[in-house]
């Protein structure tokens, strides 16, 4: 009998490390879409306006800086990286705090990247306004959308920016 539960115990426990490597072989492929991006990006925002960013590899490739110029308004800097299974944010928000963000890759080719609100530095309260959500499209090497959801006092707005690669 104790043999069988010894065996039971090790399948159990291979299985959980294939799955594990197999999230983070997800989250892998979804940071190198991620330094795919690297470049200059332009397009609009939901209301037609102007909207720019860059995207470039930083600290020896193991981190994506974005700087997202959106009409009217400050620049913004993202910062992207591997984060064990998932693909880590840390946004920088001319608001003065720092949301974090973390998204698990779902299986199959990576189109959507759903970055979920963990916390943030310099918030003093969560009804404070802040980035709460990100969602990414990368709908091909040339166009992404980007839907960042801005929460304040409860209530969400979203922001959304059609992007297009620009060539030289």
């Amino acid at each position: 009998m104790k043999r069988i539960i010894s065996i039971l115990a090790i399948v159990l426990a291979m299985a959980t490390c294939a799955r594990l490597a197999a999230r983070a072989s997800r989250a892998a492929t979804a940071f190198q879409d991620l330094k795919n991006l690297a470049g200059h990006w332009q397009g609009t925002d939901a209301q037609g306006r102007v909207v720019r960013s860059t995207f470039q590899m930083i600290a020896g490739g193991t981190a994506v800086m974005e700087t997202l110029y959106p009409a009217d308004m400050e620049p913004m800097v993202t910062l992207y990286s591997i984060d064990g299974d998932a693909i880590s944010l840390m946004h920088y928000c001319p608001t003065n705090n720092q949301p974090h963000m973390r998204a698990i890759p779902a299986p199959g080719a990576i189109k959507r990247l759903v970055f979920e609100f963990q916390g943030a530095g310099n918030l003093p309260d969560v009804a404070v306004g802040h980035e709460y959500r990100l969602v990414m499209d990368l709908q091909d090497k040339d166009h992404i959308v980007e839907r960042w959801t801005w929460r304040e006092n409860g209530k969400d707005s979203e922001m959304v920016y059609r992007l297009q690669r620009k060539r030289n």
